[in-house]
């Protein structure tokens, strides 16, 4: 059974605005003058809490690895008390979706985001009976790049290993791809945008209305 396994963050939703709001939450609660930008620091905010800390401790003068961890949960409870504010599926993600499973494709979300906050927030945007299975970062003992997850993501949805592919936006599913042997397909329109291609990925595609076919080409 073939299977098509997205990432999250910056693939199927662009988040950064209630992430980049709950890092924000945090430094203000230090007494920390800083705060991140929504539209310039969304690159960061698809790197997860700990690297949005990290870039506004380092603006403010103020880095320190015992500081980053002792808000980290803090801003993860930020976050889930505002997660789908601002956040928003790309054009066409959902049709996209909804095209392989009617195809017979199984399809799985494997993020890095905690698993918790993946089902709510999937819950929250009204598209989790969509997804035959949900890996996060906490699921298993490892995360993405380890290829792990991904096959677990696959598994879980009822797919071959075999014949899957990664739908991503960063070179953490290039080479998550590439440890499980399988192939990626970047999108574009991510916050590294067309800079992905130089990841040398199977597949590129710009939206979702170019998913069909580039899923066909690589699987078949």
């Amino acid at each position: 059974m073939r299977a098509v396994i997205f990432d999250l963050d910056g693939t199927l939703a662009d988040t950064s605005g209630d992430l980049i709001a709950a890092a924000n939450r945090c430094f203000e609660s230090m007494g920390q003058g800083v705060r991140l930008d929504p539209v310039a620091d969304a690159h960061t905010a698809f790197r997860g809490a700990r690297a949005m800390l990290g870039l506004g401790l380092r603006r403010a003068e103020a880095f320190d690895t015992d500081l980053v961890e002792s808000w980290y949960p803090r801003l993860l409870a930020f976050y889930d008390e505002a997660i789908d504010v601002h956040t928003r599926l790309y054009p066409g993600a959902i049709d996209a979706v909804r095209s392989l499973r009617g195809a017979g494709v199984r399809v799985g979300i494997c993020t890095n985001k905690p698993e918790a906050l993946a089902q709510t927030l999937l819950a929250r945007l009204g598209v989790r009976d969509l997804f035959g299975s949900v890996i996060g970062a906490d699921t298993l003992t490892v995360r993405k790049p380890d290829p792990a997850p991904f096959v677990a993501a696959v598994r879980r949805a009822g797919g071959d290993p075999a014949r899957s592919l990664l739908v991503g936006d960063t070179e953490t599913d290039r080479k998550t791809a590439a440890a499980a042997g399988v192939p990626c397909i970047l999108v574009t329109f991510g916050p590294d945008g067309g800079a992905v291609n130089a990841l040398s990925p199977e597949g590129l595609i710009g939206d979702f209305g170019a998913l069909d076919a580039e899923v066909a080409r690589l699987l078949g």
